[in-house]
């Protein structure tokens, strides 16, 4: 290809880009001996703080028992010095508000004296509580323009952290931001109180059958992350990726992953010299990453951490996105967490994996080798079904963006439809205990042989796994596929939480019931399982999610089917979701209402600034390109018949016919994009769901086709060839 002079430049500055730092020397820095160096951990703090005040901390860290405030001025103390010996010179109460991203307010470790002295001074009253100006952060009406003041409040369970820079450390400090009315204006704030929850059901279940262990049941989680890396250089000649993340313009490659060739494939030197570096910082950070590797679609990568608790993993999840995006630069990329920046290849998700784990008995959702004998884990997997079923329009309401319906129910992701997959052991299993009352066995796990002497027999399965499922069982956790890869993943640990608690409640009232009248709990539970399955049973399926069956079927089940982010949102603020989360303090009716409000509106935006540069960059940059390759032919059919030539003008007379569709469209997106929508916020959504995203597309379809016909000296944009190709 020649290539337009930008482009040129881009690719020439893609094949001779260095690294901006030197290489580390690995050997010197075990990567066992760097793990939590960055972090005011359990170990930091035992070595720092007196006996006292650190069993104080770990009771309310690992029992979840009230904080004590009286111990602040001693732990900001040992924080401080521990910073400074770190090289901090400030700190940062740093909080995730309702648009997803990570948000900080830095200050001084100095105090300032009269005597023109500068000490370093951090008190308890500033480690517990900070005070950022909450009018700018989207609330959902919770607070009006003109009421400003809000609180960060110190996170004991998440331990604080150093970041560095090439130029000094801060002490970061995880914090729930709430406002003045103490209403909950975050991510962090739900997921504690879900957290809450669940440890208060699931001891109740855990009584019943004599387990009852002290200690805080968590929920749990370990979230996998898939991301895009492209040179800068394309980023910065991309004016959509630079605002909006995702292509607005490009024709299909040549070549896409049709060959399967990059997943798992031989990761690229500059790609891995990035990853190494990623997970340095990361391990330093107390993050256990474990897993690196090439997805499906060329360019995608991924990145898993170990199961950590879900508060933790949380804040983890939000360090790893933001380590991602800024170790990219070091290495002249770009890092896309879009859930679909390039059409026409897969996309990517961050998948959930959640679990239940209690002090001494590890995941409440492993099922052994014979589950049909291990009556405490039908009874929290029952649980989950109903949950699972009752609250399906939830689920699908908390992945719900308007960059993730790109990805839903296209071929490469879950589809819109919430169901479960068990696996062929567990579904055998429920069916016994649904017809029978009890179950008497449980496929067993075979072993495979391979045929080679020199490779050795590799332990079965009981049964396979389901890349189609939105909620797949996958041996001790639930893997919840549809989480899109942008999104904190506080949201569905909320929902996922809230959920678990409703239906632990409602199996442990049940069950607590039965028993108190005299009946024996095997029967009790025998009762209760029947009863769930026969009314939540339908939420469970083992097929292909992708297949026309499978929705046809899913339709016959009563199963929703929320396509679109307009179809999902108003689940939020359903009777029962209001219901449940009010029931066990999650999130009010305010706060419910809030985050509709705030999810409605962000959507409108994010195709607000799609439809303004769809329409800027086909007049500024598309329709120039074209008009120029037009002009060519057209000249050249010209001068050939000037000489007596007679050529054939099929190829001007298609770029004409492209060129008047693309005018057509922009002026028809134009027109539509500056209309009044009377109405609230969301009958805005849906104009643009079902006027202005038709309208944007038509505008594409035309580029695309220019794109495959202008001469690419003349085109201006760098092409899917060159930004998934070029490493």
């Amino acid at each position: 290809m020649s290539g337009s002079e930008s482009r040129l430049r881009a690719i020439a500055a893609v094949n001779e880009s260095k690294a901006v730092a030197e290489p580390f020397n690995f050997a010197d820095d075990p990567t066992a001996e760097l793990f939590g160096t960055n972090v005011f951990s359990k170990t930091v703090m035992q070595e720092r703080l007196p006996k006292a005040v650190f069993k104080s901390l770990m009771k309310t860290i690992q029992e979840g028992q009230p904080l004590d405030a009286t111990i602040a001025d001693v732990v900001a103390s040992a924080m401080k010095d521990w910073a400074i010996d770190k090289g901090a010179t400030h700190y940062a109460h740093v909080f995730y508000p309702l648009t997803g991203s990570t948000a900080e307010k830095h200050d001084s470790l100095l105090s300032f004296t009269g005597e023109g002295k500068a000490v370093a001074e951090f008190t308890g009253k500033q480690l517990i509580q900070g005070e950022p100006d909450a009018s700018s952060f989207p609330n959902g009406g919770l607070r009006q323009t003109f009421e400003a003041r809000g609180y960060t409040a110190w996170d004991v369970t998440s331990s604080a952290y150093i970041l560095e820079n090439p130029n000094g450390t801060t002490l970061c400090i995880p914090t729930a931001f709430i406002s003045w009315t103490g209403e909950a204006l975050d991510k962090k704030t739900p997921v504690l109180r879900s957290m809450r929850a669940v440890n208060e059901q699931a001891h109740r279940i855990l009584a019943l059958f004599g387990n009852d262990v002290p200690g805080f049941i968590s929920a749990e989680c370990g979230a996998e992350q898939e991301y895009f890396l492209i040179d800068r250089n394309f980023y910065y000649s991309r004016p959509d990726i630079l605002t909006a993340n995702r292509t607005l313009f490009g024709a299909k490659p040549p070549k896409g992953q049709e060959f399967d060739d990059h997943y798992f494939g031989a990761i690229p030197q500059r790609v891995l010299a990035y990853m190494l570096d990623v997970e340095r910082e990361l391990i330093k950070l107390g993050i256990p990453v474990q897993t690196r590797h090439n997805e499906v679609a060329p360019g995608q990568f991924e990145i898993a951490p170990l199961f950590e608790t879900a508060n933790i993993a949380t804040d983890h999840q939000q360090i790893t996105m933001t380590v991602l995006s800024s170790m990219a630069k070091k290495y002249g990329m770009k890092c896309i967490m879009h859930e679909k920046p390039f059409a026409g290849i897969n996309g990517s998700g961050k998948h959930v994996n959640w679990s239940i784990g209690a002090p001494g008995l590890g995941s409440l959702l492993k099922p052994g080798d014979t589950p049909h004998k291990n009556v405490q884990f039908l009874v929290f997997c029952a649980a989950i079904i109903r949950g699972v079923d009752k609250f399906a329009p939830l689920l699908r309401a908390v992945v719900a963006s308007a960059s993730n319906d790109h990805r839903l129910g296209a071929n490469e992701a879950p589809p819109a439809i919430i169901s479960m997959f068990l696996g062929d052991q567990l579904t055998d299993v429920f069916k016994q205990i649904k017809a029978e009352g009890t179950a008497s066995s449980s496929l067993e796990k075979s072993t495979l042989t391979l045929g080679v002497d020199s490779l050795p027999p590799l332990p079965k399965d009981a049964g396979d796994r389901n890349r189609t499922s939105p909620f797949a069982f996958t041996g001790n956790r639930f893997e919840f596929r549809a989480v899109g890869s942008k999104q904190s993943v506080a949201g569905p640990l909320t929902a996922l939480n809230t959920i678990a608690a409703d239906s632990l409640d409602y199996v442990a009232t049940k069950l607590e019931k039965a028993v108190a009248e005299g009946t024996n709990l095997t029967d009790a539970v025998a009762t209760v399982l029947q009863e769930i399955l026969e009314k939540h049973g339908r939420v469970i399926f083992n097929g292909d999610g992708y297949s026309d069956e499978w929705h046809a079927e899913a339709e016959k089940r009563g199963l929703p089917n929320l396509k679109t982010t307009v179809d999902a949102l108003p689940a939020l603020i359903s009777p029962e979701v209001i219901e449940a989360f009010e029931k066990f303090n999650v999130l009010s009716e305010r706060e419910l209402h809030s985050r509709y409000e705030v999810y409605t509106e962000q959507y409108i935006l994010a195709l607000r600034v799609e439809a303004n540069l769809v329409s800027k960059l086909g007049r500024t940059m598309i329709f120039p390109a074209a008009i120029r390759y037009q002009n060519e032919l057209a000249t050249t059919c010209a001068n050939l018949k000037a000489v007596g030539y007679e050529f054939d003008t099929n190829t001007l007379d298609r770029v004409t016919a492209l060129i008047k569709d693309l005018q057509d469209a922009l002026d028809t997106l134009e027109i539509e994009n500056e209309k009044e929508v009377e109405g609230e916020a969301m009958d805005h959504a849906k104009h643009y769901l079902n006027v202005i995203v038709p309208l944007m597309n038509a505008v594409r379809e035309a580029s695309d086709a220019l794109e495959n016909m202008v001469a690419d000296d003349t085109w201006p944009l760098p092409t899917y060839q060159e930004m998934l190709f070029i490493k």
